[in-house]
């Protein structure tokens, strides 16, 4: 169809051209006249090649205009604002016994003035709360460097051990070879 087409559009501005001045005046009947091949109008495309063309099956089958189309929908939004809500923390820090709901009656009904026991620390007395405090600020300020440092002094001592140890190695099998190991090279360099 494309090929009719183009030929179609390139033939008609070819016939449609006047006629120039060296060709004659009068007009020529093809009916009358013999087939000669100076009449046939030389056109850029050959009809017998797009004969051709018509006549092979196309590449592309037309045969999905029967079939109902298919339309989806997806909303995303929804993914999104759970993917959102689900990044925040809505943990709670320390949860008393019993909940923050009895804590808060307790603390209604049982003012810390007047019981003082009654109270969620109320089992230390204010001398040992503060000893429990200097504690964790021990632990956590101090615990980690006095940690830091006896690893560092065990990494020590275990080099200086690992080091006489090679050392005695050395001299041992130094000691084992003719004339103290004399001319080897481990046997004359001291182990560092």
């Amino acid at each position: 169809m494309a090929l009719l087409f183009t030929a179609t559009l390139l033939a008609s501005p070819a016939a449609a051209q006047p006629p120039s001045s060296s060709s004659r005046p009068e007009t020529v009947d093809t009916k009358d006249a013999p087939a000669t091949g100076q009449e046939e109008l030389k056109l850029p495309v050959s009809v017998a090649k797009i004969r051709e063309a018509l006549e092979t099956t196309p590449a592309l089958a037309l045969s999905t205009t029967d079939e109902r189309p298919l339309f989806r929908m997806q909303i995303q939004e929804r993914r999104r604002i759970d993917e959102l809500l689900a990044t925040l923390d809505y943990k709670a820090g320390y949860v008393p016994a019993g909940g923050v709901y009895m804590a808060e009656q307790n603390r209604i009904m049982f003012p810390p003035v007047d019981n003082p026991l009654r109270q969620q620390f109320g089992a230390f007395n204010q001398s040992e709360l503060l000893t429990i405090l200097i504690e964790n600020l021990v632990g956590k300020y101090l615990g980690g460097k006095a940690q830091h440092s006896i690893s560092k002094w065990e990494r020590t001592s275990a080099e200086a051990a690992a080091k006489e140890e090679v050392r005695a190695a050395v001299a041992q099998y130094c000691g084992a070879q003719p004339n103290n190991g004399a001319g080897i090279q481990i046997c004359d360099t001291p182990v560092r």
